[in-house]
């Protein structure tokens, strides 16, 4: 393993930032994998507006967090507006194939949602280079959706921030095994800096001596690129309310989209740059940025920090605006979407100025870092770089591959049983193909021989029944979104094990008072023996053959009979399963509980009856059905291969 690990050559890792909001997210990224040498090689690529003295020059601040940058490009065409936009991007384009080709890097780590952005991750993917996307699958208002999902397409792997992203990767058909639920990186500094002794320095260095803790106000808005001339509405309609509520506020200038050139304009002839309660700025070092935020009396403006970083420390925010719409955002963010008046946003900031809110960890739990790393470390550069796409099923699809159209495509199902082990072969329609049941054996490996036996029996029938088996799945199981859920040691959903009493029968699995010692066919074929056996089963009109086995359905039609004993047994299974289906419902609550099997009649009224005596008020309104559908465990698992095959037919 040594040798092995001795030979395998670093991973080539090529981080490219666009702006100063970009690198904030990639920062933590960067230190990672620096911190790891003997497993990474890192090349940092600059571009955008890092290099635009209007914008900071923010590419200072890389070199002193000591990254070597290997390359700067002088991407931003200058003007401001949309045609600026789309030159920026061509020129990138235009210069970007030189660069990547004398990095060669295996993978080329990409952030958000910006137009440059874009124009890295189209020149990665036409050169076969491996993406991967941060913060990918996130929704807001403006043309980044359009960008950022863009980019997700074109990238082979995901970190994303929030489960809801995730979910969104998802349905965009992306592959579920490369979508990391990383966290933002940005929470592992935020997290791990929350609380700096010299946070009043910065403050007033930054505000001027005078000035307080919470006692000011940040504000930060960008252009939406989508309706130009409203946003640059809503901006002088903050400044006004901002010059209204006379409090010290630090302003940071828009950034370079297409805008921002007349967003300035309107700050210059409201006199903002000179007010004294103002102080304009260009670009503040994040590290002080967060400590400026953190202490605020209040946020105000359209940035994706309001939505996401502020939520962290509880600073209220107001957002303005549609440009975040659809971000997931903690109680800490009041929205002021349609800020067309001056009073509508002064009484937002009468709301929120100095409040706090608590914490909140949507967007991360200061471990994204050691995901990502761990995340990188398991590419594997030998498989195929053609990515492919998770689609859902397409009703009736007719194919034109032969081996569609002579195969019928199927599942192998297997249902474990008490008494008997199933195994069938099931059509995409529902069809139950061919089907083998054979008694169960008493141990657990003579089940197991069995179990491979019978589906190598079924396989080798499948070529004479012209099949072709998708995969095999087994029944009992407990189903969320589409997937099952396995638990941490594969052996979740074990329901038929729940168990209902402390001293009660003993069960197969060697415990007691599980519900299937008491509601099982087995289970009640054993009492219905007992009962026999002590001659307390027989009542008058009950025919009965004395060579014929003693079943369940022996008991089920003597207690029909008036059978009192066997009445009481059936009384208490039925009792045993209602509150083993409670216990579910406060569980999982499911909107149906299904009963099926021979028994699933009888059961049906005693069920319905215990959940109303039993349940809490809001799982009692249960409907209880039952299912004539020929082995509904066997259908059942076939579906969840046949889905899951279906899904991924590219």
């Amino acid at each position: 393993m040594e040798e092995e690990n001795q030979c395998k050559r670093k991973l080539r890792v090529c981080v490219a930032t666009c702006n100063r909001a970009d690198y904030s997210k990639l920062a933590p990224i960067m230190s990672g994998i620096k911190m790891h040498p003997d497993e990474f090689g890192l090349e940092v690529v600059v571009l955008g507006s890092h290099l635009i003295d209007d914008y900071g020059n923010t590419f200072r601040m890389i070199e002193q967090d000591d990254f070597d940058i290997g390359s700067k490009l002088h991407t931003i065409v200058r003007g401001e507006d949309e045609a600026a936009m789309v030159e920026s991007v061509g020129l990138a384009l235009v210069k970007l194939p030189d660069v990547l080709q004398r990095l060669c890097p295996d993978i080329l780590v990409i952030h958000g949602d910006r137009f440059d952005a874009l124009a890295l991750a189209t020149a990665a993917a036409l050169m076969n280079i491996r993406i991967l996307h941060v913060e990918g699958g996130e929704v807001s208002g403006t043309i980044d959706d359009s960008i950022r999902h863009a980019i997700s397409k074109l990238a082979h792997y995901h970190a994303c921030c929030t489960r809801g992203a995730e979910q969104h990767l998802i349905a965009m058909c992306e592959d579920h095994s490369r979508i990391l639920l990383a966290g933002c990186p940005v929470y592992d500094k935020l997290l791990s800096s929350n609380h700096r002794d010299d946070y009043m320095d910065i403050i007033k260095s930054w505000l001027g001596d005078e000035s307080q803790e919470s006692e000011y106000i940040v504000a930060l808005q960008h252009p939406v690129t989508t309706d130009i001339q409203h946003s640059i509405k809503i901006y002088g309609l903050m400044l006004d309310a901002l010059l209204s509520f006379n409090k010290k506020t630090l302003i940071l200038y828009p950034n370079i989209d297409a805008g921002s050139k007349e967003m300035v304009r309107v700050m210059r002839k409201k006199g903002i740059e000179q007010h004294p309660n103002f102080r304009a700025v260009k670009h503040i070092p994040f590290e002080q940025f967060i400590q400026l935020v953190k202490h605020a009396g209040c946020m105000i403006g359209n940035s994706s920090c309001g939505v996401r970083e502020a939520g962290a420390f509880g600073t209220p925010v107001i957002n303005l605006g549609t440009r975040q719409t659809g971000r997931e955002t903690g109680e800490n963010v009041l929205h002021v979407r349609d800020a067309d008046t001056h009073n509508k946003i002064y009484h937002a900031l009468e709301l929120q100025f100095g409040k706090r809110y608590p914490c909140s960890k949507i967007y991360g739990d200061g471990n994204a870092v050691p995901r990502i790393l761990k995340f990188l470390r398991a590419i594997d550069l030998n498989e195929p770089l053609q990515k492919t796409f998770c689609f859902p099923p397409v009703r009736d699809c007719i194919s034109q591959d032969i081996d569609h159209i002579l195969e019928t495509q199927s599942a192998l199902a297997v249902d474990l049983g008490g008494t008997n082990l199933r195994v069938a072969i099931v059509s995409m329609r529902g069809e139950m193909v061919k089907k083998y049941t054979q008694p169960n054996p008493k141990t657990f490996e003579a089940r197991m021989q069995l179990m491979l036996k019978m589906c190598a029996d079924a396989m080798q029938d499948t070529v004479c029944l012209n099949c072709r088996i998708l995969g095999v799945g087994i029944g009992g199981g407990i189903i969320h979104h589409n997937e099952l859920v396995h638990g941490s040691t594969f052996c979740a959903a074990e329901l038929g094990h729940i168990m209902v009493s402390l001293e009660g029968p003993e069960c197969s699995c060697g415990s007691r008072g599980c519900i299937e010692a008491y509601a099982s066919g087995l289970a009640l074929q054993r009492e219905a023996k007992r009962l026999h056996d002590e001659d307390l089963l027989k009542v008058d009109g009950m025919d009965m053959k004395l060579t014929e086995p003693i079943t369940a359905a022996h008991l089920i039609n003597a207690a029909r009979l008036g059978n009192s004993k066997a009445d009481a047994v059936l009384n208490k299974a039925s009792t045993a399963l209602g509150i083993g289906i409670v216990n579910i419902l406060h569980i999982v609550n499911p909107t149906l509980v299904i009963l099926s099997g021979v028994l699933a009649s009888y059961y049906q009224a005693p069920v319905k009856r215990i959940i109303s005596e039993r349940a809490l008020d809001s799982a009692q309104k249960i409907e209880v059905v039952t299912t004539d559908l020929e082995e509904p465990a066997l259908l059942g698992a076939a579906s969840m291969v046949l889905d899951y095959a279906t899904r991924r037919i590219y």
